[in-house]
């Protein structure tokens, strides 16, 4: 039944759109998005990229390739109102897109339960009513690519799989045999064969796991370039991207209830404060989202760099989000102004929220290299130590633990990102741990579920800064822009010079 003329809900527009997706990562669906991203604007399509998950580095590739802000949709986190707000305001901003390219994560029905798609991409192309191009791997394989298709469509009938694209393929009989198989015994069409071919692999992982900020920086402009229309040229050859198209064209129009949370804040019209957010090579991960509704709530967002600028901008507060410090840690050790600057910032109680990078940047040292107990993912890394900001106390040890993993937590104070009593769900994902913090260190949050910094403690508090390892998304945890920005305000009103 239409929704579209019920009370409080109205009509999306019927831009096209396609979610891809595979039955494992690994599948090259990371790349093919990439280079169906790219033909699509160079064609002069307003591409607008979503990332399934959590994840912070291919949307940063997405970003970069549709130079539209990629957004991330978690089933897992959000509810389906939310997930329906992040599509709609992506897709109307910037003066609209004329296509969503939806990129799933790891196995089409891979999610947080073994009997639900809760948080798999299949709940997202349920709710989007958005149907699935599937990557398949098929080094090796022929026929039996066509038992897996029809596995995969049999599985859930309410996730549409309206096309293959064979990944990998040996040769024109490795072709044929497998595109016949297919279409013969599923009835889905292969639109896209992909040769074997080293240049596929210009993904996050051939640069190292490094965000598109970075791999650019490292390969220089012409490289990262380079590189692309590489991939750019193979999609043109081996999709047909006008069949792509068509899929994309196929969904059907949504429906989403009128008050959305990106509406802006009457609170907006106060005094703005301006929040300071680091924005460099060692800290990027943030959620384009998070920025947009401090943006609505009533901030003004000031970037500036800790590894580069010798202070700080002139600010109300604070966001340090993740990224990789310790790859970046002589530089931000070197920048002893920026340092000074940010500890005097929080001794005076300026609001300060860091994020898992940003929390590792001011607690008082890094130690990297630790021998016997492995890097993360840079084994070059040299054993050293390095001095941080010291607005928070504690040792930070890299390449002694590996977390991965939703958390859940309970405010146990009112603090800068909300009241006492609130709860959330979030994700952390760090190859680190802090250690010597004092008995009576003071925090924020109490997990149900995840690893926290200390026992299932996080939020880590010293004035009016606060550092955890949880990484939140305002759709999920709504009470984040708004206090961060109320903190803000405060700050400016009590006329506090630093």
């Amino acid at each position: 039944m239409s929704h579209s003329n019920q009370p409080g809900r109205k009509e999306v527009g019927s831009i096209p759109r396609v979610l891809i997706s595979a039955d494992r990562s690994s599948s090259g669906k990371t790349t093919i998005s990439m280079g169906l991203m790219a033909a699509l604007v160079s064609k002069g399509y307003k591409v607008q990229p979503f990332k399934v998950a959590l994840d912070y580095i291919d949307p940063s590739y997405h970003t970069e390739i549709t130079g539209r802000f990629c957004r991330n949709l978690d089933g897992y986190l959000m509810d389906e109102h939310g997930i329906l707000d992040v599509y709609t305001h992506a897709c109307e901003t910037g003066g609209g897109a004329d296509i969503a390219i939806i990129e799933g994560v790891r196995g089409l029905f891979e999610g947080f339960e073994s009997l639900s798609d809760l948080g798999s991409t299949a709940q997202i192309a349920k709710i989007l009513k958005c149907p699935v191009v599937f990557v398949i791997n098929a080094r090796s394989i022929t026929r039996s690519a066509a038992a897996l298709i029809s596995g995969y469509k049999n599985f859930d009938p309410d996730v549409e799989i309206a096309g293959v694209i064979l990944n990998n393929i040996g040769g024109r009989r490795h072709a044929q045999k497998a595109k016949e198989a297919i279409e013969y015994y599923t009835g889905v069409p292969v639109i896209g064969i992909i040769p074997r071919d080293p240049s596929m692999q210009i993904s996050m992982r051939h640069l190292g796991l490094m965000p598109a900020l970075e791999g650019r920086r490292r390969l220089g402009d012409g490289g990262f370039e380079n590189r692309l229309h590489g991939i750019e040229e193979i999609i043109n050859k081996g999709i047909d991207v006008d069949r792509f198209l068509e899929i994309a064209g196929s969904a059907s129009p949504l429906t989403v209830q009128e008050n959305s949370i990106f509406s802006p804040d009457a609170s907006a019209d106060y005094p703005r404060p301006k929040i300071g957010v680091a924005l460099d090579e060692a800290f990027n991960f943030y959620y384009r989202d998070n920025i947009d509704l401090l943006e609505l709530a009533g901030a003004e967002i000031v970037y500036f760099s800790p590894v580069n600028d010798p202070s700080l901008p002139d600010v109300d507060g604070l966001y340090i989000g993740g990224g990789y410090p310790e790859l970046f840690a002589a530089g931000l050790e070197a920048n002893e102004s920026m340092r000074t600057a940010i500890r005097e910032a929080s001794a005076a109680g300026m609001p300060i929220y860091a994020e898992c990078g940003g929390l590792m940047y001011l607690t008082e040292k890094i130690s990297t290299g630790v021998p016997g107990k492995g890097t993360y993912h840079d084994a070059s890394m040299p054993e050293s130590t390095y001095s941080m900001v010291g607005a928070l106390p504690g040792h930070t040890i890299m390449g002694q633990t590996r977390v991965v993993s939703y958390n859940i937590g309970t405010l146990e104070k009112d603090c800068l990102i909300g009241k006492k009593g609130n709860s959330f769900k979030g994700h952390e994902f760090h190859h680190s741990e802090i250690r010597e913090i004092p008995d009576n260190a003071e925090f924020a949050i109490t997990l149900s579920r995840g690893t926290g910094i200390k026992g299932d403690r996080d939020g880590l508090i010293v004035n009016n800064t606060l550092g955890s390892y949880a990484h939140l998304h305002g759709v999920a945890y709504r009470e984040l822009a708004g206090s961060l920005v109320e903190a803000a305000r405060k700050f400016k009103e009590s006329g506090a010079s630093l």
